[in-house]
């Protein structure tokens, strides 16, 4: 079964279609890739996914997006709760202006987790899950803002994963980055995998080959295809594919 299920979806900012009629499955326990030139909707969707969207005045969605058995834009949906289990690493690392343990604690404290010794262990589970731990576990308590570029958005991807998501949205989360970093992030996701379902934008298409299951290219707010990894970058069965991922345009 589909973890997540997207089902002729169009998105509106004001009279600009971003989405065009977008259907696309992704499937649990899978890094999935989004490919396509700038402003072709790939962050559009992503935003959509956790109903970012709702945030952005005059945009508007229709069609359908299932999170398991669930519409996600349904009348009974708390967006708190939504984003509880969907949740997202944005394209430049954006620590908070406090510590390092604070960042992390945020998240479950705004969700109602209270004592000391329960947060130390969720703090330290979910920067050991971003391969984290060993670099800063003497300055939990120092400001988060003093981290490498690198290390700061692994911070980020902890404070994501401290409240038990299930769903974790990546866009183009090493454009920022220098290669060294870019390795250690890619390392990381490629490990996140057997815990959550993994959706990522990147203008990198060495990266979507290395890192993803299943890779759907984006042109002009439409999916040309969408297909396993190796396969779509190997035999793109649509001629516009074919061209983007060989350099012809975009």
């Amino acid at each position: 079964m589909d973890k997540i299920t997207v089902s002729h979806v169009n998105v509106y900012y004001g009279d600009f279609k971003a989405l065009k009629d977008v259907s696309i499955h992704f499937a649990p326990h899978a890094i999935s890739a989004l490919i396509g030139p700038s402003g072709c909707g790939k962050s559009t969707l992503l935003k959509a996914l956790d109903r970012m969207n709702d945030l952005v005045e005059g945009c508007h969605m229709e069609g359908e997006i299932q999170l398991d058995d669930m519409d996600i834009y349904g009348p009974q949906v708390d967006v708190d709760v939504l984003r509880k289990r969907v949740g997202m690493v944005f394209q430049r690392p954006n620590p908070f202006p406090m510590s390092v343990y604070d960042n992390v604690a945020y998240g479950p404290v705004t969700h109602g987790l209270r004592g000391r010794a329960r947060l130390d262990v969720v703090v330290e589970k979910a920067l050991r899950q971003a391969a984290l731990w060993d670099e800063v576990k003497d300055r939990l308590h120092k400001p988060a803002l003093g981290l490498s570029g690198g290390q700061q958005q692994r911070l980020c991807i902890a404070r994501a994963l401290a409240v038990d998501p299930e769903v974790l949205l990546m866009d183009e989360p090493t454009s920022a980055l220098d290669p060294i970093a870019t390795s250690k992030i890619e390392d990381l996701v490629t490990d996140l995998r057997k815990d959550y379902t993994i959706i990522i934008v990147t203008h990198n298409m060495q990266q979507a080959v290395r890192i993803s299951d299943q890779t759907s290219f984006f042109l002009l707010g439409e999916v040309v295809e969408t297909a396993p990894t190796p396969q779509l970058f190997s035999m793109p069965r649509d001629k516009r594919t074919e061209n983007y991922i060989s350099g012809r345009f975009g």
